[in-house]
């Protein structure tokens, strides 16, 4: 994706933190996803791909603007679960973040212009995750230092590292009714998830892979 960076690619300097291995397992009914023992509903994605819709129309901004690959649900849900992991491995490591650091963060995301809401708009995410993603955000650099001993570039790497091994204890499963990750993006194929026509529909298809 160009302009919007995952919550951990954001703070862990651009590692990745979510190429987790395949993972299959029984989808509860009503989820969306499930992110190790917490379920993402069909209900919450629904509510927040409406106001994240909203907040992208009232900004003026558009899914090709900002190079969001597929539709804005896709992007909605993709990012709702990679927070939902990232706040998990955050709070497993019992990493502090104040409110006061929060707050620095905010303002800081805001300092090359526009709302804080034009800038989740671009993260793709709701307005209302502001917060959230921004002490996930915070606590993700933390714990960076922390895995990686430092603040260099070797450092960087090792915190990376660490960080990708704890998150594989964290799997995310999609109902397969939003068909499975595309792990290979192509110019006929943008999609986030393969098979992007069926995305909300239901599927026979088994539980849903991870992005590899």
């Amino acid at each position: 994706m160009k302009s919007i960076r995952m919550a951990v690619a954001a703070a862990a300097a651009g590692a990745s933190l979510f190429a987790l291995t395949a993972c299959s397992a029984p989808m509860e009914a009503g989820a969306a996803a499930v992110v190790g023992n917490e379920r993402i509903s069909a209900g919450d994605l629904k509510r927040n791909v409406k106001e994240y819709d909203a907040a992208l129309a009232k900004s003026g901004l558009t899914t090709q603007s900002l190079g969001i690959p597929g539709s804005t649900a896709e992007v909605v849900l993709y990012q709702l679960a990679n927070i939902e992991q990232a706040e998990q491995l955050v709070e497993k490591a019992k990493v502090n973040v104040t409110d006061a650091e929060v707050d620095q963060a905010i303002n800081g995301a805001t300092q090359q212009g526009g709302s804080f809401e034009q800038y989740m708009v671009s993260q793709g995410m709701a307005p209302s995750n502001g917060r959230r993603f921004m002490r996930i955000s915070v606590g993700l650099q933390k714990l960076l230092a922390q895995y990686g001993g430092g603040t260099d570039q070797a450092a960087q790497q090792r915190g990376s590292e660490r960080i990708q091994k704890e998150a594989a204890t964290i799997p995310i499963t999609y109902s397969p009714r939003y068909g499975v990750l595309n792990a290979q993006r192509s110019q006929t194929n943008p999609g986030l998830f393969a098979d992007a026509g069926r995305f909300g529909k239901a599927s026979t298809q088994g539980a849903a892979q991870q992005q590899g």
